[in-house]
């Protein structure tokens, strides 16, 4: 009987979740394309279907018959100035308002809709307790906010918040059988696999979803409820794969087919690749460190002087000041920052932006103790 009730369970929630990825992908295309214009005769197709249903003779991805830009919408069938205008303006307003539209949905609905999400469900699988975080208007504007955030051009993605809302279908369906939604113990177990399926969705991996579950999300984690997850994973995937949002029978946009095998002998130039990638970062690093004074010094050293309090006795350029030494009156009052001063805020805005660009190729490359 328990393991009905949880099977039942599980059934619900990848339903629910492959739904709604669907759901999302398909209203995130479609809002996207309506940015630049929309299909006259069926309005809720976006650009690649309404290609399709279009009779042409001849197949253009840059045009068909019957997706129509706004500039011809309103008139302007030229491709001159003009007509680029109204679709760089139509592309702001449209943009603009989706982005608006999300945030009042979150800000008036479910703030706790805001961000990916995936903090508070490790804060919450670790034993604390968030009212209303994982609630039902929290899933519907994640999921509408998702769409609109997604189409406006953010620079942000949908994959961390599908964690979220498979969460959101956990939590909600859990109070379907008293047994989970009365124990908090038990309810996390359902959230556990939920989040199993939330990262399956997202990326068609059934195995890194099982094993975010297990490394990153869940404090508790029985090996009964690793083989649940990895069940809500396939089941979620099989749900998404046949509402088949982007038309090519994939569960994720970026998907990539390998069907060339790889050689023993194409190791070589890897390890060349990988070995002299890193004596180029070390030659950069080198070579541009060295007209700087404060890329060249350690980072400690460096601290100490930017924290250090300028005395007499001090020449470096961060405490060339002009000072009136003689009158001990005026030795605060008339103290003027020198040349050296000036010379070194321009170095350490230098050192700022080089540090922060050279550190990012570093940390990437894992060669750091």
């Amino acid at each position: 009987m328990k393991q009905l009730q949880f099977s039942l369970i599980i059934i619900i929630i990848v339903i629910c979740t492959g739904a709604l990825a669907g759901l999302i992908d398909i209203g995130a295309s479609w809002l996207s394309d309506i940015k630049e214009g929309i299909c006259r005769d069926a309005f809720w197709l976006n650009r690649e279907q309404c290609c399709w249903s279009a009779n042409d003779t001849t197949l253009d991805e840059e045009r068909c018959s019957q997706w129509y830009s706004w500039a011809e919408m309103v008139g302007i069938k030229s491709s001159g100035g003009g007509s680029y205008i109204i679709k760089y303006f139509f592309y702001i307003v449209w943009g603009c308002l989706f982005a608006f539209t999300a945030a009042m949905f979150v800000r008036v609905f479910a703030p706790y809709a805001c961000g990916s999400g995936i903090p508070e469900i490790k804060t919450i699988l670790s034993g604390f307790i968030i009212r209303g975080y994982l609630g039902k208007w929290t899933l519907l504007t994640k999921s509408v906010g998702m769409m609109l955030s997604v189409a406006a051009g953010l620079s942000l993605g949908k994959e961390g918040p599908y964690v979220h809302v498979a969460c959101c279908c956990g939590n909600i369906f859990s109070y379907l059988f008293p047994k989970y939604g009365s124990n908090e113990a038990k309810k996390r177990e359902v959230l556990s696999a939920a989040s199993a399926a939330g990262v399956r969705v997202a990326f068609g991996a059934a195995i890194d979803g099982v094993l975010f579950s297990l490394e990153e999300v869940s404090y508790y984690f029985p090996l009964k409820t690793l083989w649940r997850s990895f069940l809500c994973a396939l089941a979620a995937a099989f749900v998404l794969r046949s509402i088949n949002p982007f038309g090519n029978d994939h569960l994720v946009i970026f998907y990539i087919e390998y069907n060339e095998p790889w050689y023993l002998q194409e190791l070589v130039p890897f390890i060349l690749i990988g070995a002299l990638g890193v004596l180029v970062v070390a030659f950069i690093t080198t070579l541009l460190s060295f007209p700087n004074p404060y890329t060249r010094m350690n980072t400690s050293e460096m601290i100490r002087q930017l924290v250090s309090r300028c005395g007499p006795e001090d020449t470096n350029d961060l405490c060339d000041y002009q000072r009136n030494f003689t009158d001990p009156k005026s030795y605060m009052s008339s103290t003027f920052a020198g040349d050296g001063v000036k010379r070194a805020i321009w170095q350490l805005v230098l050192a700022l932006l080089f540090k922060g660009i050279i550190t990012v190729f570093t940390f990437g490359m894992k060669v750091r103790l």
